[in-house]
């Protein structure tokens, strides 16, 4: 004989139901306090210049996970009055992607307080491994979200400008995992960018790169090293930009990726990227 499982009495599944949801809501007030203390980590880091282990050497942290706090990081920026202004891309060449372990690119956000204005000074000694790279710059003109066509992100693009990205980790010895960077919002220190040109039937995909130090040639590159052609960066840009709810608006500025690996930025330096056809930009560090 088969028994039957009788049905419980509609009050006893009232009060069951109940408590699922107080677990649920508990475990979802557990993580979002850990999120919150994980950004608080990385972002007290960069505002007293140090260092700290990487968050996965003592806590799980995935890459939907290692989004959240980058976002957290970032909400706490914003709370101190700076405004996000756009998007930066990283793993955009595929050798990095290879070392990486991983198939698609990343992206970090970046506000008005990492802008530096052409030939202006900036100050790396609160940075603890400060690096820069040469990158393509897209001036946002429509706003871009979602899975594009090229057409449809040349579209949206207002200008174009060669450009550079300072990075820094806030990680012991510039180490790190897939979700230590994306939580580190993409290494993001600061940014620069030349005067910007129409971009209407330009192709930026094959311009050769240099990057000096000091009058000195530190990196040559081409950004073809970027996704074979920084359009399609723009392209991913747009649709992480949809996944994480932030359409890109007009206005923003997209960093493209590297043309070259990163190169050390000690105080005291006089850095200038040019790319051709689109100028140059220069900035000084003390």
């Amino acid at each position: 004989m088969t028994a039957t499982a009788k049905p419980l009495p509609q009050e006893q599944r009232q009060k069951q139901g109940q408590e699922h949801g107080q677990e649920q809501e508990q475990g979802h007030g557990d993580l979002d306090v850990r999120i919150a203390a994980l950004a608080a980590t990385l972002d007290e880091a960069a505002l007293t210049g140090r260092t700290v282990p990487k968050l996965t050497d003592s806590t799980e942290l995935d890459v939907p996970g290692a989004y959240r706090v980058q976002r957290a990081l970032i909400d706490r920026r914003v709370a101190r009055g700076e405004r996000l202004s756009g998007f930066k891309m990283g793993f955009t060449s595929r050798a990095k992607m290879a070392q990486m372990g991983v198939e698609d690119v990343i992206r970090g956000l970046l506000t008005d307080a990492m802008a530096v204005e052409d030939g202006g000074v900036l100050d790396v000694s609160g940075l603890a491994h400060p690096r820069i790279e040469p990158e393509i710059a897209f001036l946002i003109g429509e706003p871009l979200t979602g899975r594009v066509s090229p057409t449809g992100a040349a579209r949206a693009v207002a200008g174009v400008a060669v450009a550079y990205e300072v990075l820094d980790s806030r990680y012991d010895g510039f180490s790190f995992t897939l979700p230590d960077v994306i939580a580190d919002n993409a290494s993001a220190a600061a940014f620069g960018f030349g005067d910007w040109l129409p971009f209407d039937g330009l192709d930026v995909s094959t311009r050769g790169m240099v990057l000096e130090i000091n009058g000195r040639t530190a990196a040559v590159g081409s950004s073809a090293a970027i996704l074979g052609d920084p359009v399609r960066s723009l392209i991913a840009a747009a649709r992480l930009a949809e996944e994480a709810g932030l359409p890109l608006q007009p206005g923003q500025v997209v960093l493209a990726g590297a043309a070259t690996a990163a190169v050390p930025l000690p105080s005291g330096a006089h850095a200038r990227v040019t790319a051709a056809g689109l100028g140059r930009v220069e900035v000084t560090t003390r």
